[in-house]
């Protein structure tokens, strides 16, 4: 990135905490300097690039007949490219099975048009472990299947498909769930020595290096996860079958996805999980998954007050959540907070579409939510809410405790609903610190069975707003 480059970023960075820090002090809001500062976010955002260089895997020694183990080669050619100064490493059309791909800085690896990685089911290939994080919590763990680690201006781009391979008779049965192969009696995640032990080390705050799991143990390693990464781009792949999350940029800045398309149905295949991530930009992009389309989060209970890295400026736009449980969500791994989202021009249109925003935590998670904008957003169906806010979250044991969560300055503008399901909004906050700021402007809910349920929240603003062809 050239000086000028760098100087505009950093004007465009002063707008955005200076736009912000307003903001947080006023009593009202202004909508357009709003989505202002959401171009404003975008073009500060760096978008890496790569020295016009190509370095195909064919020539390190890899084979695409979809039965060769490819990582070895893989990983040739990535250090290669990396230690000449960057470039691209180009995999070209065929089926090429490889263990967990380890990008370094100044590498573009590229899935040409007609190409299929195809991952390992051989859980050993994933080994040794590495630090990862699983649920908001951080760990040692098998590798994501494609992984970077403080690395710099990293892409992963093409229009070929990275598979995943996970399924009923891999990675997915540990989930413990029946309608993923799971059967009674095997081993599970939330057998005693998987998640409640994970659970115990982040009460106890253990040092994530003795976090030791991988190996005998029953967590799924991530799909893509760059950590501490900064300019990260992900442009036109499509991710299918994963075994966890898809996406999960953690304390990443600087993070741009473009024209992706998630096609996986699997236990907790969320889309895009941001986490401790600042300055991202999901834009083009098809999700058709099988949990939330995107969740943005900051960890979980303890692990995220020692972090203490909010997730914030993140915007996304131009999206289509075609199927996945909520369009974009906040939670409930929130504790460090997430502040400053915005989501503009998209559809969201599916059966199992519980909830079109959503955000979720509770008095463990503790954490806050600020400063959310969602503008232009069309919602065929939706099964329980439109906006949905709940402080009271939990799917575990007890999730009550001394954390009270913050949540305010919502807005919704120029939102349209079909079909609404059982709530049109539904918030439920806390009798010792409501949710405030909530705002309805030019928002249309049809065929909804009850329009609000609302508890420990400030009167809601407001204008111009149907629901039920009812003005509020």
């Amino acid at each position: 990135m050239n000086s000028l480059t760098k100087l505009k970023s950093a004007v465009f960075a002063l707008s955005v905490i200076v736009f912000i820090g307003c903001k947080t002090k006023e009593s009202t809001n202004n909508a357009n300097d709003a989505w202002l500062t959401a171009d404003a976010i975008v073009k500060s955002i760096a978008v890496p690039e790569f020295p016009d260089k190509t370095f195909n895997v064919i020539d390190y020694g890899a084979i695409g007949d979809g039965e060769f183990l490819n990582t070895v080669a893989f990983k040739k050619a990535i250090d290669d490219c990396n230690a000449k100064g960057g470039g691209m490493v180009v995999v070209p059309a065929g089926k090429f099975l490889t263990g967990p791909i380890h990008l370094r800085s100044n590498v573009n690896f590229h899935v040409s048009e007609g190409a299929e990685i195809l991952f390992s089911k051989n859980h050993n290939d994933y080994l040794p472990v590495v630090h990862t994080s699983y649920e908001g919590v951080e760990l040692m763990n098998y590798s994501p299947l494609i992984y970077a680690k403080n690395q710099r201006n990293i892409a992963l781009t093409g229009k070929g498909i990275l598979n995943g391979q996970a399924g009923n008779d891999n990675w997915w049965p540990w989930c413990g769930k029946d309608s993923y192969g799971y059967k009674e009696g095997d081993v599970k995640q939330i057998d005693p020595h998987n998640l409640p032990r994970l659970r115990t080390m982040n009460e106890e705050q253990t040092p994530v290096e003795d976090r030791v799991f991988g190996e005998g143990h029953q967590l799924r390693p991530l799909f893509f996860e760059p950590f501490e990464c900064t300019n990260v781009l992900v442009k036109d792949v499509t991710f299918t079958n994963a075994p966890f999350w898809v996406m999960h940029p953690l304390k990443c800045t600087n993070v741009t996805v473009d024209g992706v398309t998630v096609s996986s149905h699997g236990p907790n295949n969320d889309g895009c999980d941001p986490e401790y991530s600042k300055n991202v930009h999901i834009t083009n992009c098809v999700f058709d998954t099988g949990d939330d389309c995107i969740a943005i989060k900051s960890g979980r209970n303890n692990d995220g007050r020692r972090v203490a890295m909010p997730s914030e400026n993140i915007v996304v736009e131009n999206c289509e959540m075609k199927d996945g449980h909520g369009g974009v969500v906040m939670g409930s791994e929130i504790s460090a907070g997430v502040r400053n989202v915005f989501v503009r021009n998209c559809k969201m249109d599916s059966p199992n579409l519980d909830r079109a925003i959503r955000i979720k935590t509770n008095t463990l998670r503790g954490g806050f939510v600020e400063n959310v904008y969602v503008k232009n957003i069309e919602v065929g169906q939706v099964k329980e809410a439109v906006l949905r806010i709940n402080t009271y979250y939990g799917i575990y044991a007890n999730q009550e405790g001394e954390y009270l969560p913050r949540i305010q300055n919502i807005n919704l503008e120029d939102v349209r609903v079909e079909n609404g399901g059982k709530y049109g909004v539904l918030i439920k906050g806390r009798e010792k610190l409501p949710v405030k700021k909530v705002t309805l402007k030019n928002v249309i809910i049809k065929n909804v069975d009850t329009p609000l349920s609302v508890e420990n929240c400030e009167p809601i603003n407001f204008i111009n707003t149907l629901i039920n062809n009812e003005k509020y």
